[in-house]
């Protein structure tokens, strides 16, 4: 199992813990996350729920790409 994503976290949080989500989240979309600038201002206060919201992707899509890499999502 890969770990643990969990959603209730910011995107920075995450993805300092685990920087495989940030080409995770760059593949369902989340383009600006590969900018380090985006990463540490927006990434420290967004979620990717919020993001998720912002971009118009589908949570439900987001949460399926993680399981699919072995993550257990936590809401």
């Amino acid at each position: 199992m890969a770990g643990q994503i969990d959603l209730r976290k910011t995107v920075y949080e995450l993805c300092s813990e685990n920087p495989e989500i940030m080409d995770i989240m760059n593949e369902l979309g989340f383009k600006s996350i590969t900018n380090p600038a985006m990463l540490r201002t927006v990434g420290r206060y967004m979620t990717i729920p919020k993001g998720a919201a912002m971009k118009g992707i589908d949570l439900e899509k987001v949460k399926e790409a993680f399981r699919q890499r072995g993550y257990d999502v936590i809401e």
